[in-house]
């Protein structure tokens, strides 16, 4: 058991994502592992959703709860900001910021600041600048300022090349009993319009790419994250093998 983030509301992991069940689609194995080892994993969602072609937003909201605690997460916040309508301004990097100070993780976890849907885009410009912004005194909100100690990007529809690659293949069965919550989105059986992702095959897709990513790493299932940052390893051998130099004199 890993110790857990000792701040009152504080939580060592937290996702942000435009919409609900972005998070689901793109890096949920990894918060399922990360909740499993003992840490405080969060979601915020900046909108509704109700932009979407199927389902309402009662219907989602209850579906992203279904979600989260299918995930095993600490808590699961929406910011109810307009759907279609997200841009990387001050209101949205005040809303970020204001997250970041009220649960002050360790892990930042954003989408790729460029995609297909401008929505995702605007939320991984915004949520980048807000990692640094949350931590400038003179910004008030009424909190302590505050920076996560790293930010990750996640990838929705577009990708770039993967920083690393994390080992789902114990959770994914998980990560799709999540997205599969959400009915009102991608179960085809469910009545309205058939849009994209309501197609058997877009689940197909999510699963054939976790696949691939997993590959890269001789894994069954994988998800991808790239830091702008620069990672920092003191132990290349223990970092690339899992051999620490003990292990090895004992040998």
């Amino acid at each position: 058991m890993k110790k857990k983030n000792n701040h009152p509301a504080g939580l060592d992991v937290l996702a942000v994502g435009s919409h609900p069940d972005d998070i689901e689609l793109s890096c949920a194995g990894t918060l399922i592992k990360l909740a499993r080892m003992g840490y405080r994993v969060g979601i915020l969602d900046l909108t509704e959703g109700e932009m979407g072609t199927r389902g309402s937003e009662e219907e989602r909201h209850l579906e992203a709860q279904n979600a989260a605690e299918i995930m095993g997460l600490t808590v699961r916040e929406n910011a109810g900001l307009p759907d279609g309508h997200l841009q990387p301004d001050w209101e949205t990097k005040l809303t970020l910021i204001k997250i970041l100070r009220k649960y002050r993780p360790k892990l930042w976890i954003i989408p790729l600041p460029r995609d297909r849907h401008p929505d995702h885009a605007a939320t991984g410009q915004a949520a980048q600048a807000a990692a640094f912004l949350a931590g400038l005194r003179k910004v008030d909100t009424g909190q302590e300022p505050f920076r996560p100690t790293w930010t990750l990007n996640y990838f929705l529809r577009w990708e770039d090349q993967p920083s690393f690659v994390v080992d789902v293949s114990d959770t994914f069965e998980t990560r799709i009993e999540a997205i599969k919550a959400y009915s009102s989105q991608f179960d085809p059986k469910t009545e309205g319009p058939k849009t994209f992702i309501s197609r058997p095959q877009f689940l197909e897709g999510i699963i054939a790419r976790a696949k691939y990513y997993g590959s890269k790493i001789e894994a069954a299932y994988g998800e991808p994250f790239k830091s702008q940052e620069t990672l920092r390893v003191d132990d290349p051998v223990k970092f690339l093998t899992g051999i620490d130099s003990e292990w090895a004199t004992l040998r």
